[in-house]
């Protein structure tokens, strides 16, 4: 489905751990459990509301990229982590930023970003699990928490004030700098030494969990390798070794580790070379002309099982273009090979929308529902069709168990507007808007439309009642909010 470029959120999930095949190595080492430390400065649960306080923050301020097939495809590539890592006290969700920058960054509360451009110079699966892994790692041991339990023994600042000056530190390096200078008094030199060290525990528990789940332990010293050898020179490196040093030595340390795990020949992933097209036809900033050169040139040298990915690539260029004959040509055929990827089914229900046959589209969704009911992707397409036809009480039906189920997906809630004003239902409208602005952290703005929702509903009704309640509930939050600043 094509959205409109918005600020968005993956669902919260909460991660079930699982048994992974043994490996040797894997099964005995005994890594040190220091991933419960910092309880004194901060707790579990304070972790969650600062962490939601900040993603709040991020889907204000930055170009979240809010596309349901690659939301999909990195939470179940980054839920397949975490089910392998250790110590795991938070859920996770995982999101990209559109950025060509490469770089990958986490945050209180299980929240972890990925750069598009990482996509970009990841060249297989395993690369860029490596990179998910260590932030994985960064969570499960704290390090945030242990950086503000260090600063504090040497500083006079809140926990506050520390909070905020490193998460500035993880998400704008420069900026993050200048504000832990102004409000601590240890040395700049003892917090690069102390992140050194957290960058070479991340890479120890994240290269374990990368093997115990099924990827090339090999995948993370590779990638490193590439990345210093190609900016070893560079005046302006990307942010990612400014906020993740690779000296020599860490490199060195993440080989020998990774030579401990057994050897893995995997097959490429079609997925991940899919979603990597989807961001070089969508996110890469590139001209139309320029990601279909990037396609002939890939397609000549990469495996010749990634064609499809190629082609889908192609497909969305056309599509995106108008160029709606090449691409039904391409995705007809992709569709008709692997009928339940949702990669193909997301583009082809666009493209009969193009055609203006979103009831070729509602079929083909239906049919796909029926093998993978309530999946978010699908739905939030089916309903996409739904609206398209002016099927608006169905379409209404339909996203209103798709917000009670992603609540943190704005696209739920923009096609619920949506749908509500073709009604003339000002005051569901009213309410949905109301939802985009609390994930924005535009808590008065968002109160002002549920307190005019509720003017506009009956008196005494279900509606009126379930408005003034969740008034109730925007100003618990907004007031969690404010004291945490």
């Amino acid at each position: 489905m094509k959205f409109k470029r918005a600020r968005s959120l993956l669902c919260l999930c909460i991660a079930v751990a699982i048994n992974a095949p043994s490996l040797s190595y894997a099964d005995t080492i005994e890594l040190p459990n220091i991933g419960t430390v910092a309880g004194s400065t901060l707790t579990i649960d304070q972790e969650l509301i600062y962490g939601d306080a900040y993603m709040r923050m991020l889907r204000n301020s930055q170009p979240i990229v809010n596309d349901p097939v690659i939301n999909e495809y990195i939470d179940s590539l980054g839920h397949k982590l975490v089910a392998n890592a250790n110590d795991v006290k938070t859920p996770f969700t995982f999101f990209m930023i559109r950025d060509r920058n490469i770089n990958a960054f986490a945050f209180f509360g299980g929240y972890i970003a990925l750069h598009s451009g990482l996509f970009l110079h990841a060249q297989t699966e395993s690369e860029l699990a490596s990179v998910i892994s260590h932030e994985i790692a960064h969570v499960t041991q704290r390090h945030l928490a242990r950086s503000m339990e260090d600063q504090a023994r040497r500083s006079p600042a809140t926990i506050a004030a520390l909070a905020g000056s490193l998460l500035l530190a993880i998400a704008a390096p420069e900026a993050g700098i200048a504000a832990i200078t102004a409000t601590t008094a240890g040395s700049m030199q003892s917090r690069i030494n102390y992140t050194r060290s957290n960058e070479k525990e991340a890479d120890r528990f994240g290269i374990a969990t990368l093997a115990k789940a099924g990827f090339d332990a090999q995948a993370m010293p590779r990638f490193f390798g590439r990345l210093a050898d190609e900016y070893r020179y560079a005046s302006k490196p990307p942010p990612m070794l400014l906020t993740h040093p690779l000296p020599e030595d860490r490199i060195t340390d993440s080989r020998e580790r990774a030579q401990h795990y057994p050897l893995m020949r995997l097959q490429p992933s079609l997925d991940y070379h899919l979603a990597r097209s989807r961001i070089v036809a969508r996110y890469a900033g590139i001209d139309n002309e320029a990601a279909l050169d990037w396609f002939k040139r890939a397609e000549k040298k990469e495996n010749a099982a990634l064609i499809p990915a190629f082609q889908y690539g192609n497909a969305l260029v056309y599509l995106d273009s108008k160029q709606l004959e090449k691409s039904q040509a391409i995705l007809s055929k992709l569709v008709a090979q692997d009928p339940t990827n949702n990669f193909y089914l997301d583009a082809m229900a666009d493209l009969y929308i193009d055609l203006n046959q979103a009831d070729k589209a509602q079929t083909l969704l239906e049919n796909a529902l029926k093998q993978k009911p309530n999946n978010p992707t699908l739905t939030i397409n089916y309903a996409n069709s739904l609206l398209k036809q002016d099927k608006l009480s169905d379409a209404i039906r339909v996203l209103q168990r798709y917000t009670h189920d992603n609540p943190n997906d704005p696209n739920g809630w923009h096609l619920l507007s949506e749908a509500s004003i073709s009604i003339g239902n000002s005051q569901e409208d009213l309410a949905a808007r109301a939802e985009l602005l609390a994930l924005k952290a535009n808590w008065n703005k968002a109160i002002q439309y549920y307190t005019q929702a509720s003017q506009l509903a009956k008196l005494g009704s279900l509606e009126q009642a379930r408005y003034d309640a969740r008034i109730d509930q925007l100003m618990v939050q907004r007031d969690r909010f404010l004291s945490l600043q």
